[in-house]
């Protein structure tokens, strides 16, 4: 029997040290672990710049207006791709190869224009990457504009952006406590004692079963000699 009960004596002995802390104890534990991690990251990261520039397909020759909007979804998916970014490379400074990394478009279900924007960690080097784009998708969609009926127009050029897109350090350490503090929270829950109905016993544990005692209606009586 004793073999049995040694087990979850250990076990017992091993968490005294976490029940005997206030029950409260995972909040401000959480809390303030998630303000350094979200601290340290906002400290650590370099800060990122975002410009956007707008095309405008326009259609031609009497086209319908429909055509552009559909033009302009096709474009918009070629705005990344490598003909396209061969030719703003000289503009933007970099390899193509580096740009493909700085450069997102999206396109208007609505509307025929395309925006094209440019991420750098310096807000001059964004919007010169974003217009080097959409000058190069422009100049690559006119080549065409005879067999398509449409021409591309640069509507918007890009403005150096005055203060970075990515989270501040503040808003970092924010958020990071926040979620520190949820995890906390969850924890706290998860944090169950006697006195709250449960006593640390697991009926399911094998270690906990009961061993029967043989009955003595069971025994037989030896013959007598």
């Amino acid at each position: 029997m004793n073999d049995v009960r040694e087990p979850r004596s250990r076990r017992t002995r091993g968490t005294s040290w976490w029940r005997a802390l206030p029950r409260w104890i995972p909040l401000p534990v959480g809390a303030g672990l998630g303000l350094l991690c979200g601290l340290g990251y906002g400290l650590a990261a370099t800060p990122q710049y975002t410009a956007t520039a707008y095309v405008l397909v326009v259609p031609q020759h009497g086209a319908d207006p429909q055509t552009a909007l559909g033009f302009a979804q096709a474009y918009g998916r070629i705005a990344a791709g490598p003909e396209v970014l061969a030719g703003a490379q000289t503009a933007a400074g970099a390899p193509a190869a580096s740009l493909r990394g700085h450069v997102a478009a999206a396109t208007s279900p609505d509307a025929p224009m395309i925006s094209v924007t440019g991420t750098s960690d310096a807000g001059g080097q964004a919007a010169r990457i974003a217009d080097a784009v959409a000058n190069s998708l422009t100049a690559s969609g006119n080549r065409t504009s005879e067999a398509t009926g449409v021409r591309l127009l640069l509507f918007s050029p890009a403005a150096a952006p005055a203060g970075p897109s990515s989270p501040s350090a503040t808003l970092s350490a924010a958020v990071g406590a926040s979620a520190g503090g949820l995890l906390g929270g969850l924890a706290l829950l998860a944090r169950r004692r006697p006195e709250d109905g449960y006593d640390g016993h697991d009926p399911y544990d094998p270690r906990n079963a009961a061993v029967p005692s043989p009955s003595p209606s069971h025994e037989h009586p030896r013959a007598a000699v």
